[in-house]
C-alpha cells in the first residue's frame, strides 16, 4: 500500500517593509515650527523694547512739562519788575507783547532768542526753557484805562495790606484796574521732546 507523500512546507524569509518615502517630513515640520518660535520670539522682544522706548519718551514727557514752572517763574518776576508804562508798549525782540495778539500758537511760534526769553538752555536735565507775554490787550502801545482799548482786567477795591505782613504784599491802590497776562512756557528735553505750559495772572 503506498503512501502519498506529505507535502513539505518551506518556511518563506518575511519580505523586509519598503523604505517609505515619508521619512524626512517629520524633519521638515519640525523645522517649520522652529522657525516659527524664532520669529514670535523676535517679535516679542521687539515690542518689549518698543515698550520701554514709550515709557521712556513719556517719563522725559512728564519732566519737560513739569520744569514749565520755571519759565512761569521767572516771566511773574519780569512782570514784577516792569512798570506799568513798560507793559503798555511791546518789549521790541526780548518776549513781551502789549497786545494778546489772537493769532499766536505756540506750536508755529519762532521760538529764537530773539524773539522769546530764555530762563536756561539746560536744566541740569537737558531741558530748555523759554517764555513770552501777551497782555491781554486788543491794542499795543495803549494804556489799559485808555478809552480806545479793550482788555481783560480786574478791578481792585480794596487798599492797604492783605494780610499785614510784608511777605504778603500789598493790594493795589482802590479803584484800580490791572491787565490780565498769558504766559506760555516751551520746555524742549533731551530727547527732542517739547512741552508747552500756558497760565494767565495779573
Amino acid at each position: 500500500m503506498t503512501r502519498n507523500p506529505v507535502p513539505v512546507r518551506v518556511p518563506v524569509p518575511a519580505r523586509r517593509p519598503a523604505l517609505r518615502r515619508e521619512r524626512g517630513v517629520v524633519l521638515f515640520i519640525a523645522l517649520i515650527v522652529l522657525v516659527v518660535m524664532t520669529l514670535a520670539g523676535i517679535a516679542m522682544m521687539r515690542q518689549v523694547s518698543t515698550g520701554i522706548v514709550i515709557a521712556g519718551n513719556l517719563s522725559f514727557k512728564s519732566n519737560a512739562t513739569s520744569v514749565g514752572d520755571l519759565g512761569i517763574e521767572a516771566a511773574r518776576g519780569w512782570l514784577v519788575s516792569q512798570g506799568s508804562a513798560t507793559l503798555q508798549v511791546d518789549a521790541g525782540g526780548s518776549g513781551y507783547y502789549s497786545s494778546w495778539d489772537t493769532s499766536f500758537d505756540p506750536t508755529t511760534y519762532s521760538w529764537g532768542t530773539s524773539n522769546s526769553f530764555q530762563v536756561t538752555s539746560d536744566d541740569g536735565t537737558g531741558n530748555q526753557v523759554q517764555y513770552v507775554i501777551h497782555r491781554l490787550c486788543n491794542t499795543a502801545g495803549l494804556a489799559v484805562n485808555d478809552p480806545n482799548q479793550q482788555c481783560v482786567t480786574i478791578g481792585s477795591t480794596g487798599s492797604g495790606g492783605s494780610k499785614g505782613g510784608g511777605a504778603y504784599g500789598v493790594l493795589p491802590l482802590s479803584n484800580t484796574v490791572q491787565p490780565y497776562f498769558r504766559i506760555t512756557s516751551r520746555i524742549v528735553g533731551p530727547r527732542n521732546t517739547i512741552s508747552y505750559v500756558q497760565t494767565i495772572m495779573y
